[in-house]
């Protein structure tokens, strides 16, 4: 036969207890920091959002930009009498 003690263990309602409290403790916590989380995304998500409307409104202007710059290069071609890879009138 076998002469080796048995362990035995005590499970109480108190052992229990504190055995989840430091799970409860470490969930709290990383919820915590979840939400943390989650609000400074959302003000990420805020700053972005204002940018990219701003970016849309640069756009257009800068398509604007662009027509009058084009503009410019054909009156200075047209003053300059560049006519853009014609041949030279003799």
């Amino acid at each position: 036969m076998n002469n080796q003690p048995t362990a035995t263990f005590n499970t109480t309602r108190s052992a229990s207890a504190t055995a989840t409290t430091p799970g409860a403790t470490v969930k709290a916590r990383q919820l915590s920091h979840l939400q943390s989380q989650l609000a400074m995304l959302s003000s990420h998500l805020a700053d972005t959002d204002s940018l990219v409307r701003v970016t849309a409104a640069q756009a257009a202007y800068l398509r604007e930009l662009g027509s009058w710059h084009a503009g410019l290069f054909m009156a200075a071609s047209k003053v300059l009498g560049e006519d853009g890879g014609k041949e030279p009138r003799q």
